[in-house]
């Protein structure tokens, strides 16, 4: 029996910014090429872009290349067999304008070097610039598989004239993303010795005024008054600023400050995984903060800055209590509370719909073997 075929594939993403839920788009793709690999008998080796290529490296023990460095960029894609973009907010103009020509120009590079080139399960948008809208067009018409996140970005490649039949919806790919084995997400310090209920909370700096996180701390206020069993885990999901937005939060609890915690220093996403399936609720401004909630099952309450947290939400069937432009405190401690209480009846009527998108998530992987299955 021959061993099985070699690929060398480059991954092009966020990756090596200590932002856990980036981190754990990598090492899900990570893990769904191996999978998939290992079924149909091809033998995957990652070649990642990274900001830091020493600690992805030692994270996930891949090969990682400067992704800000020409020349080991070049080396990255030279060595490769191909090229997946993805997954990820890559190609939005609403943090930077030069996001978009970065990850384009990747995708340029290898395509220009004869690689194949595929989009791995993005989210498209918001595009504010209508002149990124033929860039965008003209390389993905030269990928071999198209993969995006929610129906919205689709219809946004739509608008820039991708023929509809040439891209592919599927979830997220941290749906699929398992905890370590035999993990059980206790907190450090071990078990509480009373009976108490863990609110997971995940926060980011978004408005000036910091309006939304002055709100959320009177809801979160109004919680503890409402619920002596319950305590605050404060998640930073992008460090160090998620810190410093959650003490923002803690420091405006009053009284109740002393039933709030924070863990510190988490960077490998089944750590913060296992930190959210250990809570009964998660309320969430990150995106993957909620997409870890509900891969585990635990209800989430999402406060949404950008279309990406509302379109999740959407396929859960969902709406965000909160958003950055209009928070009512006490509608969104109601809401809390609601799901805080009803966790079992809302983990046994999302049962069926999480599974299908755990499922789903492998799909870009499946697909993107199989080419290299084909031509082997």
């Amino acid at each position: 029996m021959g061993t099985a075929p070699i690929v060398k594939i480059a991954l092009s993403g966020y990756y090596g910014f200590d932002n856990s839920g980036d981190e754990a788009v990598l090492q899900s793709i990570l893990f769904a090429l191996q999978e998939q690999g290992q079924a149909q008998g091809i033998q995957i080796e990652p070649i990642v872009l990274s900001a830091n290529p020493e600690k992805t490296t030692a994270m996930y023990g891949v090969k990682a290349y400067h992704r800000m460095k020409p020349g080991l960029l070049l080396r990255a894609l030279r060595e490769s067999d191909g090229l997946i973009s993805g997954g990820g907010s890559l190609l939005q103009d609403a943090t930077s304008s030069k996001t978009i020509p970065y990850y384009l120009a990747v995708l340029k590079i290898a395509q220009w070097l004869g690689k194949p080139t595929f989009i791995y399960s993005q989210g498209i948008g918001p595009v504010s610039r209508p002149m990124f809208y033929g860039w965008i067009r003209s390389v993905f018409k030269r990928c071999a598989f198209v993969s995006v996140r929610d129906t919205e970005s689709a219809d946004l490649l739509g608008k820039m004239r991708l023929p509809r039949e040439r891209i592919t919806v599927v979830p997220d790919p941290v749906m699929g993303l398992p905890l370590r084995d035999g993990g059980d997400g206790a907190p450090d310090g071990g078990a509480p010795t009373v009976a108490v209920r863990t609110i997971g909370v995940s926060v980011r700096f978004w408005n000036e005024d910091r309006s939304e996180l002055e709100a959320l701390a009177r809801s979160l206020q109004e919680l503890l008054a409402a619920r002596t069993d319950v305590q605050l885990r404060f998640l930073p999901f992008h460090l160090p600023s998620d810190e410093v937005a959650s003490q923002f939060v803690i420091d405006r609890l009053g009284d109740h400050g002393g039933r709030a915690a924070m863990v510190r220093g988490i960077t490998h996403p089944q750590d913060m995984l296992a930190q959210v399936a250990a809570c009964d609720l998660l309320i969430g401004m990150r995106l993957h903060s909620l997409i870890y909630a509900a891969s585990q099952f635990v209800p989430m309450v999402g406060i949404s800055y950008d279309p990406k947290i509302d379109q999740f939400l959407h396929r859960l069937g969902m709406k965000a209590a909160a958003s950055t432009a209009r928070f009512d405190a006490s509608a969104f401690t109601e809401e809390a509370l609601s799901l805080l209480d009803a966790r079992e009846q809302w983990a046994a009527s999302s049962r069926a719909t999480i599974e299908q998108l755990k499922a789903q998530a492998q799909l870009p992987a499946q697909r993107i073997i199989s080419f290299y299955k084909r031509k082997s």
